[in-house]
């Protein structure tokens, strides 16, 4: 990257009143019409695997001398869970479940499953509504683990998921098998018209595989970086 990485360490805050930290390639005020690329990692706090990937992908963005496309990172939306080694956030609520979706539902099996009292209830998930609708991303990517698989919503995001199911050896989805109201894929994917691509990677990783998440993700992500179009 050629230019300064901004930095923004407490963009939001959790509902546990934690920082939660933002990085980008323009000051996120020139990035209204730029139409970047928004990498979440974190949105489950029991997922670690997911927010390696979105930290070692920042250290190589910002390590390396390149010019890529407009993009923002956040590391971990979901710190709360993170530090309690648990999926939902300090109220208990499952981020991607709060999301305002036309289809929110107050319904739900599980206790890791609470959408919350209302759709977009949670801190994390109205900052990240408000930063999407602002800044009107071309793609979003954000990273999870559960089973091997690159899950996308939306045609648009097709060209990008391909590219990372190829490098990957991962399973192709346009869905992950079972419904998800209030989710980012429902929100930004079906009722905003934005490409969303869900890495799912491998859960319960050692140290050893956790070191190579990033190498099996970096050429497609890198290469996504740095096209003009993604479609």
């Amino acid at each position: 990257m050629t230019g300064k990485i901004h930095n923004i360490s407490d963009w939001a805050s959790s509902a546990g009143k934690r920082d939660i930290a933002l990085f980008s390639s323009h000051k996120l005020l020139e990035m209204v019409d730029l139409n970047p690329i928004l990498f979440i990692g974190g949105v489950h706090g029991d997922e670690p695997e997911g927010v390696r990937l979105a930290q070692e992908l920042l250290a190589h963005i910002t390590g390396n001398k390149v010019e890529y496309r407009p993009w923002v990172l956040i590391p971990c939306i979901n710190p709360d869970g993170l530090e309690n080694q648990q999926r939902t956030n300090a109220n208990g609520v499952d981020l991607n479940r709060n999301f305002p979706s036309q289809c929110w539902s107050d319904q739900y099996e599980k206790d890791r499953y609470y959408p919350g009292a209302s759709p977009g209830s949670e801190p994390e998930t109205k900052a990240l509504v408000n930063l999407i609708e602002k800044l009107r991303p071309q793609l979003i990517i954000h990273f999870h683990s559960w089973k091997p698989m690159i899950v996308y919503t939306n045609k648009k995001a097709e060209t990008a998921a391909t590219l990372l199911a190829h490098s990957s050896g991962y399973f192709l989805k346009e869905d992950i098998g079972y419904p998800t109201p209030g989710s980012l894929g429902e929100y930004a994917g079906n009722d905003l018209d934005i490409g969303v691509i869900c890495i799912e990677e491998q859960d319960h990783l050692d140290e050893k595989q956790m070191d190579e998440i990033f190498p099996r993700f970096r050429n497609p992500l890198l290469e996504i970086l740095k096209k003009p179009k993604l479609s």
